[in-house]
């Protein structure tokens, strides 16, 4: 079966193991999504991820995810840009999620990186998901 949006479907996996408090989550590996969990790893919303290779060749990437006196440590997280709607932002238009207590992802020329290293850098780009 062809996967329209792979990154909605890691973003729904997290979601979903979040709200049956899961410790971790499988999800099949790609770079994109590797990236995207590398920023939130940095911005302290999960606490890691490993890549594996266990599927007859085939690698995911397993998910620790973090919890905070019970609570998961992302309360929300959607999707912004998607396939049928792509939005794009240039440095300054990046908008400021949850007054500045929750990150954007944004996919820059540089990489993926978080909003607020992208606006430092005075770069614009996709912005893939949001994340309070």
């Amino acid at each position: 079966m062809s996967m329209q949006d792979p990154i909605a479907d890691l973003l729904t996996r997290i979601r979903n193991a979040l709200s049956a408090s899961k410790e971790s989550v499988t999800i099949p590996a790609s770079t994109i999504k590797a990236n995207i969990l590398r920023v939130l790893q940095e911005e302290g919303y999960i606490e890691a991820f490993e890549k594996t290779n266990e599927d007859a060749g085939k690698s995911n990437l397993v998910v620790k995810l973090k919890y905070y006196r019970g609570k998961p440590a992302i309360s929300k997280i959607k999707r912004v840009s998607r396939p049928g709607l792509r939005k794009y932002f240039n440095s300054k238009q990046i908008p400021v999620i949850l007054g500045g207590l929750g990150v954007a992802i944004i996919s820059t020329s540089q990489g993926v990186m978080s909003a607020n290293k992208a606006r430092t850098l005075g770069q614009g780009g996709e912005m893939l998901c949001a994340v309070e």
